[in-house]
């Protein structure tokens, strides 16, 4: 529990419903040490608004369609930690996260209790461990890294995505050489890795793997 004189931690959520975040707001506003101070529905627009933050909690399915893997690299860079809030997403997106080095996973239907103390502690810089969490960490295939570079899983994430090379060179203010070029080291990369892929299809497969594009939704049963 905090005490009198504890550091008072800043904390920015990244979420796209509102009731989601009005209930997190509500759950915080009693913690004298932990101040939510930014409130966005996507993180390019959280890093805008500019705030110092020792903790970000992160929704992973956001609906600008960004991957949980580039998300969580961008406030990394910003200098913030990340905690991922969770509703039951599918656990590669967990697995895709803790690739980039999330602290730690929290269910958003947690009692209000456990969501305060996992929020306290990723802000202190500690692990958080959860049986989600553990079981995605275990079901990690420990896919071999291909080592692409910032430009190269852009061009990829266009291509694979069903881009046509030209429109992915305006898209990226390339040549469409250039374009070309990027798709035969990717796929170099790729193959010296052992996860070869040589169609468009096989390229959209690693690029969902590596977490540069989302997890295709699986069509509710009618």
């Amino acid at each position: 529990m905090p005490t009198e004189g504890s550091v008072r931690r800043r904390i920015g959520l990244v979420e796209d419903h509102e009731s989601v975040a009005l209930g997190l707001r509500s759950i915080l506003a009693d913690q004298s040490d932990l101040d939510l101070v930014a409130v966005a529905a996507t993180v390019d627009e959280l890093l805008a608004s500019g705030p110092k933050l020792d903790l970000v909690v992160l929704d992973l399915r956001l609906g600008d369609g960004s991957s949980p893997r580039s998300n969580v690299e961008k406030l990394h860079a910003a200098g913030a930690r990340v905690l991922v809030y969770t509703g039951a997403e599918n656990p590669f997106l967990v697995r895709s996260a803790a690739r980039a080095g999330v602290l730690g996973v929290v269910r958003k239907s947690e009692p209000a209790a456990a969501i305060v103390s996992a929020i306290r502690r990723a802000a202190a810089g500690g692990q958080v461990v959860t049986t989600d969490w553990a079981a995605a960490i275990d079901g990690d295939p420990q896919l071999p890294d291909v080592g692409l570079s910032p430009r190269q899983r852009e061009v990829l994430a266009l291509y694979a995505s069903g881009e046509k090379a030209g429109r992915v060179a305006r898209l990226a203010g390339l040549s469409e050489q250039t374009v070309n070029d990027y798709l035969v080291r990717i796929r170099n990369k790729y193959a010296q890795a052992g996860r070869p892929a040589p169609t468009k299809t096989d390229l959209y497969k690693r690029a969902v793997e590596d977490g540069w594009l989302p997890m295709p939704e699986v069509p509710p049963v009618s």
